[in-house]
């Protein structure tokens, strides 16, 4: 399989191999700018700012991103929009798209997975893999140690409880927590007079 069939196959969900000598140059090369990113200290933020513009395919305004970040191609296919928060450990298995719109909250040891691997010890011993691009509406809040599998699209304004495996599409405006991430309720007229069991917002 040569490295332009690769390059399809690896963006549109279908088995490719993914020990293309190409590829993988290509994949250490922003394997180096995500270590050059880890490496900057918290005072050096307009310098990251910098990096993330090389490494992402696309990020927004005002965003900002705790060291240290973790992703399988340093951010190229990661389409980040504006003011978007990620706490410390961040993982991006970013081997096609991902998409986060803006104003979204990532907690402490979230990983979004867009890359996964066939079933078949036959196909995966020979390094056979297929992605999937994972979605994030504006305004979500993804709580830490959260997982998003391949092909997931979390809804705006949903909020995932910590520690949940989401592994199918969640609706817009809904608390969901789990493993496996199933709805909970929706986001209801409570949740803008409490912030915190009876603790009224007072702001």
């Amino acid at each position: 399989m040569n490295y332009e069939e690769t390059i399809e196959r690896m963006h549109s969900g279908r088995l490719y191999f993914c020990d293309n000598e190409r590829l993988i140059k290509e994949q250490m090369a922003y394997a180096e700018k995500l270590f050059q990113y880890n490496q900057l200290s918290p005072a050096q933020q307009s310098e990251k700012n910098e990096l993330l513009k090389e490494m992402f395919a696309e990020i927004g305004e005002g965003c900002y991103i705790e060291s240290p970040l973790r992703a399988n191609w340093g951010g190229r296919n990661v389409h980040f929009g504006k003011n978007i928060y990620a706490n410390f450990n961040l993982v991006l298995v970013d081997d096609t798209g991902i998409y986060v719109g803006d104003n979204v909250m990532f907690g402490p040891n979230v990983t979004l997975c867009a890359a996964t691997h066939p079933i078949s010890p036959e196909l995966r011993i020979k390094q056979v893999q297929y992605n999937l691009p994972v979605h994030i509406g504006k305004n979500a809040w993804i709580g830490s140690n959260s997982v998003i599998l391949p092909g997931v699209t979390v809804g705006e304004n949903s909020v995932i409880g910590a520690g949940s495996i989401v592994n199918k599409d969640i609706p817009a405006n809904v608390v969901a927590v789990g493993n496996p991430c199933r709805v909970l309720r929706e986001i209801n007229d409570n949740d803008r007079k409490y912030y915190f069991k009876n603790r009224e917002i007072d702001l």
